[in-house]
Formats: C-alpha cells, structure tokens, sequence
C-alpha cells in the first residue's frame, strides 16, 4: 500500500472525530459544564479526585512511574538487540515504541509550557482566581502564564497506542488489544486528573490526537510502515561457512553428479 494511502485511511476517522469534538468544546462551555457535573461537588467547593489517594497516589504519580519504567525497558530491550544477535528481530519494534513515547510525550509537554491556557482548578468558576478564556480567544497580558494544556498526563497513557503499529505487522488482534489498551490508560489517566481539576475534556481530546498523529507519522515516514520485516545479518560462522562452500566449487561451476544419481533419474 502507497505510503499517503496508508496514512490517511488511518488518520481520516480520528482527525473527523477530533475536528468535531475540538470545534465544540473551543466554542462552548461544556468543558465547564462536564467539569461541575462529574467531578466538582458543589456543596464542599472542591473536586472530587483532589484528596484521593487513587487519583493523587496510584494514578497520577505511579502512573506517571509506571509510563516511565515501560520506555525504559523499551530502550533496554532495543539496546539487548545488539549483544545478542538472537533478539535481532525485536530492534525495530522496540526502537519505533520508544521514540513513539518520547516523541508523544515530549510534544505535549512542549505544547503545554507554551499554549498558556489554565487549569480548571485555578479559575474563578471553581473557587481559583483567573477567568475562563477559551482557547482561541485572546488572552490578557496582566494575566500570568498558565501551563494546563494540553493534558502531559494523559499523553502518556495515550502513548500506548503505539502499540497498535508495533503489533499490526504480526497479528491484526494483538494490535486491536493494543490499541484499546493505549484507549483505556489515556482515559484512565485522563479522568483522574479531570478529577483533580489539572485538565477539562477538551485537553484530553487534543492530547490523544497528537499522539495518535505522531505515532502514526513516526511508523509511516520514519519507519516506511515495516518493524518487522528486517531480515538478522549474519553471523559470522554462517558467512565462513558459504565461504567454504563456495570455494569447494568447480571453478567452471559446474557440479559432478555421480553415476548411481544420473542412472535413477527419470526422463
């Protein structure tokens, strides 16, 4: 399949989805109006993840760990690749899964520290001390710069479904499990740092997009969409060995077939 038909018969359906949702929630207050509804309790004036031990402890700081310890072994393993010419076959799966976190991760982050956009928990609608300015409108000079979108948690577990690319190529099952997999720590991710008041649904909406566009760039134009397909060189004990062969060949290259062989041979 041609490189930009690849790219665009996986692309088209998220960048739909993202479109639509994005427009929406950029022209709208319902990142507001889902924020008071699920995760801000009005009667205490608080956000319902922000003392838990499940959203502060397990899923944003361990989370966090985790995402970590998983690119790490990651490099590890690509790094394994080359002292044991065994695992050869696994070099570009891991590589491409470690640069795709890398990449994903570091985009939105990047993004982040430069967008200015605030966390909901820091605005007047929910006790903080700045106003809600979507996120193409103009924001004040007075105002002091705000790093909340898009949402750096959540990316990285949306970073996971680079695992859809790395599985693809072995078994179309094993990359739908991946790809619901890179899905549900996302959301998982996603939601509880809604619930902490750190992002709205819109910042998990873009952050899934950029990752899933990076993910996809970085396998069909970097790695020409094949992670599995390199053949191991090799070994040196092979290649002494086609050497010897080839030497024991005539030197007009043909081969002596004995008598008894050209005798049982049919017409």
């Amino acid at each position: 399949m041609p490189t930009a038909m690849f790219y665009w018969r996986h692309v088209r359906a998220p960048l739909v989805m993202f479109v639509v949702l994005a427009a929406l929630l950029a022209s709208t207050s319902l990142d507001i109006s889902i924020a008071h509804a699920l995760y801000f309790d009005e009667a205490h004036s608080r956000w319902l993840g922000a003392t838990s031990w499940w959203t502060n402890e397990l899923i944003h700081r361990d989370g966090a760990w985790l995402m970590r310890s998983v690119a790490a072994l990651a490099l590890g393993l690509w790094i394994a690749t080359w002292v044991h010419p065994q695992l050869h076959e696994l070099r570009r799966p891991a590589l491409y899964f470690f640069v795709s976190i890398v990449l994903s991760v570091g985009l939105v982050g990047l993004l982040k520290s430069l967008t200015n956009v605030d966390c909901p928990r820091d605005l007047t609608e929910f006790g903080g001390a700045f106003p809600f300015i979507h996120l193409f409108e103009h924001r004040p000079a007075a105002l002091r710069h705000a790093r909340c979108f898009p949402a750096a948690h959540a990316s990285s577990g949306y970073a996971l479904l680079a695992l859809y690319f790395v599985l693809r190529e072995r078994s179309r099952i094993a990359a739908r499990f991946g790809l619901a997999a890179g899905l549900a720590m996302g959301l998982v991710f996603g939601i509880a740092q809604q619930s902490r008041g750190a992002h709205f649904v819109s910042h998990d909406v873009w952050s899934a997009m950029l990752v899933w566009t990076v993910s996809l760039s970085l396998y069909t134009f970097a790695f020409k969409a094949r992670l599995w397909n390199a053949a191991p060189p090799r070994s040196q004990w092979e290649c002494n060995e086609v050497s010897a062969a080839a030497r024991r060949l005539p030197v007009d290259g043909t081969v002596d077939v004995p008598p008894s062989a050209g005798a049982t041979a049919g017409p």
